[in-house]
């Protein structure tokens, strides 16, 4: 197809060089003598005339276009070491260029992908210090209007601002998180540690925030029993917390939230099983990045900074290992990781 396009090119091109030339003779012709009867005497030999010429130019333009095809391959063959030879198999060489041209077709759309996530995550980041920012100015300026004299409403309208100002830290401190794990910068301090008790404690400390909601952690392991295993207690921490209450905030009420443990050879799988609103599968990829969110309102209602999960893959992955999702809709999701045994 390519190759019929570009003898079409070139015999076009001849046609009009002829047209041209065959103008500029009738033109020369008219000037010269007055008029143009010796063309129209030699009508025949005129038309022939220009029909060797445009077979003439066609050939000349084709071999003119070969010789170019020649020197630009040969030109490209300098940057490929392959074909530094002074036989050069085209075909080869054909083909090389076509590999390379799609080698840059991929890196092009990489590049328009990182493009759409970098608009994306701006646009994401404006909104979440946007809300924050407008609630503390909201509330200022009825302070300033006179809201201040009345007692009941400075002390609302002051705590009001204190969560604002709470959500932008906790939205700054989890994009500096975010930023140096990205940059490979924090220091995974690996220790052998009690994987049953941690899990405990987390339970623990989010049991509040659980209940409020009508839901259950359970941790279906028996805490009397120590689980041993490798890796930064810490970020490990971290990781419980953001999974289960990521696990709070899109569970439905009146549902558990179930954590197992089980092992595999020389490795413990832990799972955080909800019976929330699940995931649809076009969205599975995505949810582990900065501020993508599959339920705007919900989370956001709800304080979450759109980072948790973004900040569980990164810390899993300074410790060699993936985080793992299946999901249902209207029946839940589960998120299981591994980590090392002692």
């Amino acid at each position: 197809m390519a190759s019929t396009f570009k003898v079409q090119n070139i015999f076009l091109f001849a046609f009009l060089s002829t047209l041209f030339l065959a103008l500029g003779f009738v033109l020369f012709s008219f000037l010269w003598f007055g008029n143009i009867d010796f063309i129209l005497q030699e009508k025949l030999f005129f038309i022939s005339l220009m029909l060797l010429l445009l077979i003439g130019l066609s050939i000349f333009y084709w071999f003119s276009l070969k010789n170019q095809r020649r020197k630009d391959f040969t030109e490209i063959s300098k940057n490929i070491p392959q074909f530094q030879s002074s036989t050069m198999d085209f075909e080869e060489l054909s083909q090389k260029i076509s590999t390379i041209t799609e080698d840059q077709s991929k890196e092009i759309d990489v590049l328009n992908e990182r493009e759409n996530y970098r608009r994306d995550f701006l646009g994401n980041i404006s909104h979440e210090l946007k809300t924050p920012l407008f609630s503390v100015q909201g509330y200022l300026l009825t302070l300033i209007e006179g809201g201040v004299e009345d007692e009941s409403i400075r002390d609302k309208y002051l705590n009001r601002i204190n969560k604002s100002v709470d959500r932008l830290i906790y939205l700054v401190k989890d994009l500096d998180m975010i930023a140096e794990l990205e940059r490979g910068r924090i220091n995974i301090e690996f220790s052998i540690f009690n994987l049953t008790a941690l899990v405990q404690d987390v339970i623990d400390l989010l049991e509040i925030k659980a209940e409020k909601n009508n839901i259950k952690i359970s941790l279906n392991y028996p805490i009397h029993q120590p689980i041993k295993v490798v890796g930064d207690i810490q970020k490990i921490q971290q990781v419980l917390i953001n999974l289960i209450v990521n696990a709070i905030n899109y569970s439905n009420p009146n549902t558990e939230i179930n954590i197992d443990f089980e092992e595999y050879d020389d490795k413990i799988q832990i799972s955080i099983k909800d019976q929330g609103v699940g995931i649809k599968q076009e969205d599975i990829d995505r949810i582990f990045e900065r501020f993508y969110r599959i339920d705007k309102s919900r989370n956001r209602n709800n304080g979450g900074s759109g980072l948790g999960l973004a900040i569980v893959k990164h810390i899993l992955e300074a410790h060699k290992q993936k985080i793992y999702v299946t999901s249902k809709i209207g029946k839940g999701s589960t998120f299981s990781f591994y980590l090392q045994k002692a």
